[in-house]
């Protein structure tokens, strides 16, 4: 959770063009619809980060929320991940299928 004081007469339609245009070539970052704040339940098993937020009018703060599975996209996920990257692989490669609870 992120709490910033913005420095101007912020909308939350600024904010969510923001993080729109800066993640829409992300493949992993999902950002949650208006009104629904991140939860572990839609990310769990998988290498999504998913992004909620709230502008609140009565503290003029900006409210960001991330969840992640903190095992795939924490640990494992995020090493097979930077290796797509570095080795020029596509990156989703062997991070699309959820992982299974035993």
């Amino acid at each position: 959770t992120i709490y910033a004081t913005p420095n101007s007469n912020l909308q939350e339609a600024d904010v969510r063009n923001f993080l729109q245009n800066t993640y829409a070539n992300h493949a992993f970052v999902r950002l949650c619809p208006d009104g629904r704040g991140p939860d572990t339940l839609h990310v769990k098993g998988t290498n999504f980060c998913d992004i909620g937020f709230r502008l609140d009018a009565n503290s003029k703060r900006l409210i960001l929320i991330s969840a992640i599975d903190n095992l795939v996209k924490g640990a494992a996920g995020q090493a097979v991940h930077n290796m797509n990257l570095m080795c020029g692989l596509p990156e989703t490669a062997g991070l699309t299928s959820v992982a299974l609870s035993p």
